[in-house]
């Protein structure tokens, strides 16, 4: 419920026990390294790029070894693999998988070499089956491709390369070397693309039988070879055969590596963790015999880090105030308010001057969420869902974890008014039993249905909006008051508080009021005089107090009244909230179409059949399409009409020093 509070903890100890400090930081994972305020040219920085470099390459290697074992010995995984979270490694295991590290850096060499043999063979098949292929056109011929001829014969063996006849190749020969006194022209093949043919002629005129068959665009085969093509074939054929025995071969090899997967994993996680510590080490300042490493810890955390490392060790701790600029941002929420933190991050973190807006966000974007989604039956499959994966995975990513608790949250805020607003699955209820049962059922809402009343809810959506407003404008007060910003605090914030209550008060009697809202207002004459005193006061004091640190009267006035214009943004932000109500209605009246529709072939048999299959698909749809619109809209009410008021975020979030696994985590002591 608050942003925790940093202070900067320097560390001096002795060179020696450097390793031994940065593991035991690295492992309490409460400390952010920086040292940028430290400046002392005595002290120097050690170049640690090049170990770290090569804890990073281990670390790769390691992890493209898995990659391959992943392709050819699949790790069996549920489909809800992305919610389980990394794996928790007793202490023992991973010291004694860290131990052997040198032979897992040679199994994975060794996995990657045979990767390397299988897409050789892989290449060499391809090769292979291309020649065989290439060898389709000449199967006919009985003779090897390089055969000459004999002594007093010239035999030519290749292709033309378009499609010929016999007869127009011996008219082209003709044209070509008219003086041929003797030739034979066979084809073996022929097809749109190239003509195959075996050309004789007497040896005397091969020079002849040449140069005319060159003209033609007559080229030889690409692969020549001392036997038939039908037996070379074979032969090729069987080659393959050798070569797909060795692949599967070097597959089942990889496979059985498939039992130093968890091994290799951890040893990937050694690697990387070392990395990271190199890299922190290159940062630290050193001088020959001690080292000197700073950065923040959250202040609750000071005392008991500054007593477990003095007991420990030979040092000496120095805590000091941080500037609220520089600090960095880590907040601190109950279960049920922290889980809008990965919300308020993805605006940004707020600054150190303002303050966490989880808590109070938390209530009105749970309001909101439920109702937009506004189902009973959608609450209780959003809520039971997200609490079995919260149960079942407790491992899962803390800001997936996160996540789903916002939306069991969510889910309950919508059981609460789809309840209140008589919203089971549409009108399923009443549906089913006129149907299938001649029945009139109907489940009463406990406040009204929206699709009766439209006004009413838009009344109360407008009445949360402006609710959500002022609380968002009271924020704003709070900090002026707290930087101690009086002035600020009256003029931006109470003469604002004024106006508005006064117009309030000014519209709720008027007849234009009466004319949306099902409710009618009136106020005695004292009260109305009341509203149109604050609405004045207000205006006036606006006018004159928004310029206030211009001293030019003119221009003054001029801030003033552009100032006071902004009040239509007030309104345009008190309109957005009708959204609540576009959703709310959205998702009944799409649910009571797909009620209607499930129904259309009545009852018996048929219409019961029709009528599951419907409904499934129907509401499974409405349910994702709403759900996604009820968390993008209701992030939008947050960023744009509430955060508008109050908040301009940009902090850094921490980033303490701790190991950043990508396989497992180690379990183990580290516990102030």
């Amino acid at each position: 419920m608050a942003i925790l509070q940093m202070r900067r903890f320097s560390i001096c100890a002795m060179k020696k026990n450097r390793k031994a400090i940065l593991e035991e930081l690295q492992a309490l994972g409460i400390m952010e390294v920086d040292m940028s305020a430290v400046n002392d040219e005595t002290l120097r920085r050690d170049n640690t790029q090049e170990m770290r470099q090569d804890f990073d390459k281990k670390a790769v290697q390691i992890d493209h070894a898995l990659d391959v074992l992943q392709e050819y010995a699949p790790e069996k995984t549920s489909m809800f693999a992305s919610l389980e979270g990394r794996a928790l490694v007793e202490k023992e295991e991973y010291d004694q998988i860290v131990q052997q590290q040198d032979q897992i850096l040679e199994k994975a060499d060794e996995l990657l070499n045979l990767k390397k043999q299988l897409a050789e063979n892989k290449a060499r098949i391809v090769k292979t089956e291309n020649q065989a292929e290439s060898l389709e056109p000449w199967l006919s011929l009985d003779v090897p491709m390089e055969y000459q001829g004999t002594k007093t014969t010239a035999v030519f063996i290749g292709s033309f390369g378009s499609e010929l006849t016999l007869d127009q190749i011996y008219e082209r020969l003709a044209k070509e070397a008219p003086d041929l006194e003797a030739m034979d022209i066979q084809v073996i093949s022929s097809d749109p693309d190239q003509t195959c043919v075996v050309a004789f002629c007497l040896r005397e005129q091969k020079a002849q039988m040449e140069e005319a068959l060159r003209s033609m665009g007559f080229s030889r085969p690409s692969m020549m070879s001392g036997k038939a093509p039908a037996q070379q074939k074979e032969e090729l054929k069987e080659e393959i055969r050798n070569l797909e025995q060795e692949g599967a071969q070097i597959e089942q090899t990889i496979q059985n590596y498939a039992q130093d997967r968890q091994s290799m994993k951890i040893a990937s996680d050694y690697f990387r963790a070392r990395a990271q510590r190199y890299e922190v080490l290159g940062e630290v300042l050193q001088s020959r015999r001690t080292f000197l490493i700073s950065g923040y810890v959250p202040e609750k955390d000071v005392a008991a880090l500054q007593k477990r490392m003095e007991e420990k060790y030979d040092l000496v701790v120095d805590v000091e105030e941080v500037d609220p600029d520089e600090m960095p941002i880590l907040l601190k929420n109950n279960k049920f308010t922290c889980c809008v933190e990965p919300v308020v991050a993805s605006y940004g973190m707020p600054t150190a001057r303002e303050i966490d807006p989880s808590a109070i966000m938390s209530v009105f974007y749970v309001i909101f969420f439920g109702l937009m989604l506004s189902d009973a039956a959608y609450g209780v499959l959003v809520a039971i869902a997200c609490g079995i994966a919260i149960k079942k995975f407790p491992r899962m990513d803390e800001t997936m974890q996160k996540t789903l608790r916002l939306f069991l949250y969510g889910g309950i805020s919508t059981i609460f008014w789809g309840i209140m607003f008589g919203g089971i699955f549409g009108d399923a209820v009443t549906v089913v039993a006129r149907v299938f049962f001649g029945r009139e059922i109907t489940i009463p809402a406990v406040w009204f249905a929206p699709l009766d009343d439209p006004m009413l809810l838009l009344m109360f959506c407008m009445l949360v909006g402006v609710i959500h407003l002022f609380v968002g404008h009271g924020i704003k007060g709070y900090l002026c008051l707290k930087q101690k910003q009086y002035l600020d605090f009256f003029c931006d914030v109470v003469l604002w508080y004024v106006f508005l209550i006064g117009l309030i008060m000014m519209l709720l009697p008027s007849q234009i009021f009466a004319s949306m809202s099902p409710i009618a207002f009136s106020f005695p004459p004292a009260v109305n005089t009341l509203a149109k005193a604050l609405a004045i006061i207000g205006a006036v004091g606006i006018l004159l107090m928004s310029g206030r640190a211009n001293k030019n009267p003119a221009l003054r006035i001029a801030l003033g009244a552009y100032d006071l214009y902004n009040v239509t943004g007030w309104l345009s932000d008190v309109l957005s909230y009708s959204r609540l109500l576009a959703l709310g209605l959205a998702t009944g009246v799409i649910a009571s179409v797909v009620n209607q529709m499930g129904s259309m072939l009545g009852g018996g048999i048929p219409g019961a059949i029709l009528f599951i299959i419907v409904f499934i698909i129907g509401h499974a749809m409405n349910m994702a399409i709403n759900l996604l619109g009820a968390y993008v809209h209701t992030n939008r009410l947050q960023f744009v009409e509430f955060f508008g008021k109050f908040y301009d975020g940009g902090g850094r979030p921490f980033q303490p020093f701790k190991a950043k696994t990508k396989y497992v985590d180690v379990k183990e002591e580290t516990s102030l």
